[in-house]
């Protein structure tokens, strides 16, 4: 391909680039939390009934994938704001409910799944809720305000420019001394 195809096709949807590396790093710190997670939810299951292990770690991981993403994943470069957390808590109870029917359906359809059948289960329906989250996250959560805040350097700016006017006054001899 000819460098000029490339540049081509490169420019034709200029945000392509960023939404890859944006998903490229959703998945380095999202699937990283989902990882251990899964492990979490195994360990604490011997305890505590599977549903109650798995909504306890999916509070704790949403808070800290929440938090990685605001920093690292779409940029945002600080802490996640209340309405941010809110919002991927809301994407997150969407993805809770995605891995819970799964592992029920796996209880149907399996009398004594392993632990590796499970844990199979567990992350195919992870990454599922995960890509749908991914969508959710950077399309509303930490959606950029695409409007320019300030014009760059050397642009020109629109200058305002405030006209006051004042009644004239009826007296001709005021208008004009030489009346």
């Amino acid at each position: 391909m000819a460098p000029e195809e490339h540049s081509e096709r490169r420019d034709r949807n200029p945000g392509r680039g960023a939404a890859l590396r944006a998903f490229a790093r959703f998945v380095l710190c999202g699937g990283g939390v989902g990882v251990a997670s899964s492990f979490a939810v195994a360990g604490l299951a011997h305890s505590v009934p599977w549903a109650l292990a798995n909504a306890l770690v999916t509070v704790v991981s949403t808070v800290l994938a929440t938090e990685l993403h605001a920093r690292f994943t779409f940029g945002a470069g600080g802490r996640a704001t209340w309405r941010q957390h809110m919002q991927s808590a809301g994407s997150a109870a969407a993805a809770y409910a995605v891995t819970c029917g799964a592992m029920l359906a796996l209880q149907q359809l399996v009398a004594a799944p392993g632990a590796v059948l499970e844990q199979v289960v567990y992350l195919s329906a992870s990454a599922l809720a995960g890509v749908a989250r991914f969508a959710v996250l950077r399309v509303v959560v930490f959606a950029r305000d695409r409007r320019p805040r300030t014009a760059p350097e050397g642009a020109s700016r629109p200058v305002a420019v405030t006209v006051t006017r004042t009644a004239a006054p009826a007296d001709t001899a005021a208008l004009c001394p030489a009346a």
